[in-house]
């Protein structure tokens, strides 16, 4: 599972949920692809988190080295929006140990 925060100015948290409910979807067809989920944090509005999950580690990595990845995130930094397309995400990686 892989975790990728971001973190904005409340103002700017509805523009990017509203970018990511019209994402492409690519990732959805990737091997071992599971499940894709926006989250906000309640207390704070501006901290959203973008979880993906995949049913191996390997496929994740396929997909973050696919030329699909780098296509979508190069569109990512032309963003117009210079304030949100210079957000650095906080990336995590995590792995299921119990169910």
């Amino acid at each position: 599972m892989n975790k990728n925060r971001k973190l904005i100015t409340g103002k700017k948290a509805e523009e990017v949920i509203g970018i990511y409910k019209n994402r492409s979807k690519s990732v959805d067809e990737a091997p071992g692809f599971v499940d894709f989920l926006l989250l906000q944090n309640d207390k704070r509005a501006g901290e959203l988190t973008v979880q993906l999950t995949f049913d191996t580690k390997e496929n994740y990595l396929s997909w973050v080295r696919s030329e699909d990845f780098k296509r979508i995130h190069d569109l990512e930094k032309k963003y117009p929006d210079q304030e949100l397309a210079a957000v650095i995400p906080k990336v995590s990686q995590y792995k299921v140990v119990a169910r």
